[in-house]
């Protein structure tokens, strides 16, 4: 169900992208009065302006404009609302499906469904943490040569639930005085900013896995 209903919204994000872009395009095009009350408009702005147009009969090319950008306006609105409902019931299914994964500090019930989606699409690669942490693209890959011993960054994964994975990490950054502790002790330490967003990925990854491996559990002994 949760699969489902992201796959749909996710189609829907991209197409009121889609739909946004094509109204600028548009604008360049049109007429050079149209084109300068337009285009320095937000993109909230602009789609109210111009899904209240009232475009007279077709017969010049900004009636034509405005026509094609009402249209294109009254889509990326509809899309939005649609969008809105989609995350209002993946936002009541989640919390029922893994409520220990929702109730960790600073994961959203959204960036929560993406994870169980990347894990739950993905059932025959989780046979352990690191397992998990290679699908989702936080896991160190050894890239030694002679006598220098390092670690390159995996640059593979689900892009979607690494993405889930640093939204967490910069939330907890921001309200979590554990993690900030962590970030002082390491910066201390020498280590980058981003190194250190890379390791708290990683712990964040372990996080996930224990709590999806609790839901797996639960759900295998219900079926």
């Amino acid at each position: 169900m949760i699969r489902m209903l992201k796959s749909t919204k996710d189609s829907a994000v991209k197409s009121r992208i889609q739909a946004l872009h094509q109204m600028r395009v548009l604008i360049i095009t049109a007429s050079s009065r149209l084109r300068e009350s337009l285009h320095v408009l937000t993109s909230r702005v602009l789609i109210n302006r111009c899904k209240s147009f009232r475009p007279s009969r077709l017969k010049s090319l900004m009636a034509a404009a405005k026509l094609a950008l009402r249209s294109l306006a009254r889509r990326y609105f509809s899309l939005d609302q649609e969008i809105q409902n989609l995350l209002a019931n993946l936002e009541h299914l989640t919390p029922a499906v893994a409520p220990a994964l929702v109730n960790s500090y600073c994961i959203e019930p959204y960036t929560a469904t993406t994870l169980l989606v990347a894990a739950g699409s993905n059932p025959e690669r989780l046979h352990s943490e690191a397992a998990f942490a290679s699908l989702c693209g936080v896991n160190p890959i050894p890239a030694s040569s002679g006598k220098t011993n390092r670690h390159r960054l995996n640059r593979g994964g689900h892009h979607q639930a690494n993405a889930a994975l640093y939204r967490i990490v910069i939330a907890r950054l921001r309200h979590y005085p554990r993690t900030q502790a962590y970030m002082r002790r390491r910066t201390t330490e020498g280590m980058s900013r981003t190194e250190i967003i890379h390791c708290l990925k990683r712990y964040v990854a372990r996080e996930v896995y224990s709590a999806h491996k609790t839901w797996a559990q639960t759900a295998q002994k219900t079926t």
